[in-house]
């Protein structure tokens, strides 16, 4: 009797050589965020209100740090896409050097946050790149359809 999901299988096996490995996010998948003269893009924008919303308490005013937290503007710079989601949706513990501890809380369960993760790593990226200020950024107008 021949199997009748042998072609699909080979089909599906080959697909799957040509996918990203589990974990590693493919450099055109990361979100990539707009600033034009100042201004910002919806999804920036949206960023930028969900990280006042909830991550500031910690990180900081335009995530330049706070008492309880880094500064996202300064880890983005060595911290991936892939680390970033991961971080944010398990919570991580670090220990400093003087035996400190610190918890940065898993929001996995936070449709707040995770519906809009990619929002907020725009404006965090956008702000750890340079390209955008402090402050409240005005929006792009919405583009002419």
């Amino acid at each position: 009797m021949k199997n009748k999901f042998h072609v699909p299988l080979l089909l599906l096996a080959l697909a799957c050589t040509h996918t990203v490995n589990a974990g590693e996010t493919a450099a055109e998948d990361i979100p990539k965020y707009v600033v034009e003269d100042g201004k910002v893009d919806k999804a920036t924008f949206n960023g930028y209100r969900r990280y006042h919303g909830t991550c500031h308490a910690c990180h900081g005013q335009d995530a330049m740090g706070g008492s309880f937290a880094p500064a996202l503007t300064e880890s983005l710079k060595t911290v991936d896409y892939d680390t970033f989601v991961k971080t944010v949706m398990e919570g991580r513990q670090a220990t400093a050097s003087g035996g400190a501890v610190s918890a940065m809380p898993a929001f996995a369960n936070d449709p707040n946050i995770t519906k809009h993760l990619d929002d907020i790593y725009r404006y965090l990226a956008a702000r750890s790149d340079g390209e955008l200020g402090a402050g409240r950024p005005p929006k792009l107008p919405k583009p002419k359809k």
